[in-house]
């Protein structure tokens, strides 16, 4: 059987679908390339859908059964070995959530990201202090000093990604609210979080606004989410939708849709980027 792990990288979710799109111009069913390798069709359907890693010797099978030619078939076999290394998260295997890890891959491979805020600073963008801070007001549920750290770390590795050479475009749609809760007794917190997000809101690939109060409610208020969009055409959009504990991760294209009209309405009726520039700079005049 197919080996499992934590969760899939993006990598392996485009090889899966992929896998399961040659089976189909092939003319086979999943029964049939389950007797090939011998093995259940829930195999095969789980290494489609990336809910275990690809086998470079089932990988090979099914491509020869496939009718792929070689060239694409050894082309297809260097992805997959490079899809089943362990991202650099991995590291933080200690403290990164098992639905979270997913998520960090996404983040990783996106070449467009589209996120709605209600609460707080996105990690992204957040700075040290301010992230320490939402920790250990437990947002992540019971922590230790230590493990604050270690999650404090991940996310600061994660915001190497807004510094490549060709990063993703990342569109952040934040509350008000955002801004005027302070997550700290100390006002240094907020006011070096609101420099950066100057900083950060001058950058060509960032695009930050702010759903102001008086602009009363819209139809995103009810849970923070993110779209993800990649360069791949094998793999669609996908939303991530957090709640307490864990986040839904969704790719049926009514969902999808749905979610990107939401984030459409909202980024006609907040405040623009150059309007919102000049709201973070007045609220950091106020600290």
């Amino acid at each position: 059987m197919s080996e499992r792990r934590p969760a899939p990288t993006v990598g392996q979710v485009v090889l899966g679908r992929r896998l399961q799109e040659l089976r189909e111009a092939a003319g086979l069913g999943r029964d049939e390339a389950a007797r090939v390798l011998r093995v259940a069709p829930a195999t095969v359907r789980r290494m489609e859908t990336a809910d275990v890693a690809l086998k470079v010797p089932y990988v090979q099978v099914l491509l020869e059964t496939y009718g792929v030619p070689e060239g694409e078939a050894e082309a297809f076999v260097l992805l997959t070995e490079e899809a089943n290394r362990p991202g650099w998260w991995q590291r933080y295997h200690d403290v990164l959530p098992e639905w979270f890890s997913l998520y960090v891959s996404l983040e990783g491979s996106a070449r467009l990201i589209r996120s709605y805020e209600p609460h707080f600073v996105p990690g992204l963008l957040q700075t040290e202090d301010y992230a320490r801070a939402v920790l250990e007001a437990g947002t992540v549920g019971r922590t230790t000093p230590q493990s604050t750290e270690r999650h404090v770390s991940l996310r600061m590795a994660r915001q190497r990604l807004l510094a490549d050479t060709d990063p993703p475009h990342l569109w952040v749609v934040m509350d008000e609210t955002v801004l005027r809760r302070p997550v700290s007794a100390d006002p240094a917190v907020m006011a070096q979080q609101l420099d950066k997000l100057v900083e950060l809101a001058e950058r060509d690939r960032i695009t930050l606004q702010v759903a102001e109060f008086a602009t009363g409610p819209h139809p995103g208020m009810s849970a923070p989410f993110s779209l993800f969009r990649f360069a791949e055409p094998e793999l669609p959009d996908m939303v991530v939708t957090e709640y307490l504990t864990g986040a839904l991760y969704l790719d049926d294209r009514e969902e999808v849709s749905a979610h990107l009209e939401v984030l459409d309405h909202m980024t006609t009726h907040a405040a623009c980027a150059r309007r919102t520039r000049e709201i973070l700079r007045d609220v950091r005049a106020s600290y």
